[in-house]
């Protein structure tokens, strides 16, 4: 494993394909070992060849890194410089960005990436092929190892310094792989060792670990456990399930929601206070999405559905999000509905939305009533605890609304306290930009709330495993 400081001002990544080629004479056990051992043995001398060539995403800045020979830019260029470089470039083919954005990401977020690439043709005279024939029972293994490292480094180092320690990372690698490889090696059949990165508690950040792909998690626990004695890290929340593995400020979701847009807000002032949120990563979830037509009745199964985003992407559940017809489907067999429920646009409140949780995820909730709005103020401690415990979005239904309560600012003196809202009325497309800035998330005073109508609030309870 690797681990990457994540107060780090820049990090470099690279990524690529490495064929993985050998042939097996026999399948003795000790053989195949001592075989496929050699073969990675190769793969770390390429890494370290002349050969070896890294090329900077969006930019037209080339490496040679064991030869010294660098396009486009100088070895004593600093990693910021490069930066700016393909940033340059990726604004020129892209448009420009928004000032605000820009801002926003910040050079302390910001990636390097570098493709992996190896030289096929060879210097020298070129000879004529010579062909051979041998007839001889083998097995040929091959396959392609997703080479993926990252590295730590100083803005101000310079871009030699930083593609010696990306070099260092990946000869890592390819002894992390080797063993993960042989551990798992069923007969003659390769697993394929996976680099997954993830951005654990202070001080860890950035760690890099390698699985076998194919693998459950569960199969992975004991290794899972062993990582969170190494680390530190209780045994109570998932941090190396494949689910929770960290997704680049550049690597858009392929599924196209946003994710944890509250992270780009200014946080509250309020007299001693303190700001108590959501721990992990969930989608926002809202009307019109998934080409469902859901305004005006759709508010709480979008909650729920932001809440079950939640636990999928925490690893705490493989279940997909689900649908309005499987909530529906789910209070039926959960024995809550009549049958004429499933396809109709009533609305369902944070009860519903309590047995849904444990109907199809087995997940169980609190549910806090309050009588009016008003009393909404006085929860301060209540939600406090809630976030700093169990860190789960919680569903709030009053009247006809619903929404999804992120965190809370509150005062322990003064009983000051604000809201962090997540909207499901917003009906737009997913642009962060507008959900931010028209308070589609955003924080909300305890005028927010009808001060005459009564809520119910459904406080999912977060499961304690590994």
């Amino acid at each position: 494993m690797v681990r990457v400081e994540s107060d780090s001002a820049i990090i470099l990544r690279v990524k690529g394909p490495l064929e993985f080629r050998c042939v097996l004479d026999s399948t003795d056990a000790a053989h195949m070992q001592k075989i496929i051992s050699r073969t990675f043995e190769s793969l770390r001398s390429q890494v370290k060849s002349d050969s070896c060539v890294l090329a900077a995403c969006d930019s037209p800045v080339i490496i040679w890194p064991n030869k010294d020979v660098y396009e486009e830019m100088t070895p004593d260029a600093s990693c910021e410089d490069v930066f700016q470089r393909t940033q340059t470039d990726e604004q020129e083919t892209s448009g420009r960005r928004s000032a605000k954005n820009k801002n926003k990401k910040g050079l302390a977020a910001s990636v390097l990436n570098f493709s992996l690439m190896m030289e096929v043709t060879r210097p020298g005279p070129l000879l004529a092929p010579v062909l051979s024939k041998t007839v001889q029972k083998s097995h040929f293994l091959s396959t392609t190892l997703p080479v993926d490292c990252v590295v730590r480094s100083s803005c101000n180092n310079t871009i030699k310094d930083a593609c010696t320690q990306l070099l260092e990372a990946m000869t890592h690698q390819l002894f992390e792989m080797e063993k993960v490889t042989l551990q798992h090696m069923k007969g003659v059949t390769l697993l394929i060792p996976e680099p997954l990165h993830f951005l654990l508690p202070e001080p860890n950040g950035l760690v890099t670990v390698v699985f076998p792909a194919g693998v459950s998690d569960k199969e992975l626990e004991t290794q899972r456990r062993e990582l969170h004695q190494g680390f530190g890290l209780p045994d109570d929340w998932p941090y190396f399930r494949r689910t929770n593995a960290y997704h680049f400020p550049n690597e858009p979701y392929k599924d196209g929601y946003l994710r944890n847009p509250h992270t780009v807000l200014t946080h509250p002032t309020l007299d001693n206070g303190k700001v108590y949120l959501v721990q992990g990563i969930y989608s926002y979830h809202h009307y019109m999405q998934d080409r469902v037509d859901d305004n005006g009745w759709g508010c709480a199964y979008r909650s729920l559905q932001t809440i079950c985003s939640w636990f999928q992407q925490q690893g705490y559940v493989e279940r997909c999000v689900p649908t309005h017809r499987e909530i529906q489907q789910a209070l039926v067999d959960a024995g809550d509905k009549q049958a004429s429920f499933v396809g109709s646009r009533q609305w369902i409140g944070s009860i519903e939305v309590q047995v849904v949780l444990n109907h199809l995820l087995g997940i169980t909730s609190k549910i806090m009533f309050v009588s009016q709005g008003s009393e909404l103020a006085s929860k301060g401690r209540e939600l406090a605890n809630h976030f700093l415990t169990e860190g789960t979005p919680v569903m709030i239904g009053g009247g006809v609304l619903a929404h999804t309560i992120l965190g809370v600012a509150w005062s322990e003196t003064t009983g000051q306290i604000r809201y962090l809202i997540l909207d499901p009325h917003y009906t737009g497309g997913e642009d962060l930009q507008v959900v931010t800035d028209k308070g589609w998330c955003g924080w909300k005073g305890p005028e927010f709330w009808d001060q005459t109508a009564y809520y119910n609030l459904c406080l999912p309870q977060r499961p304690r495993v590994i």
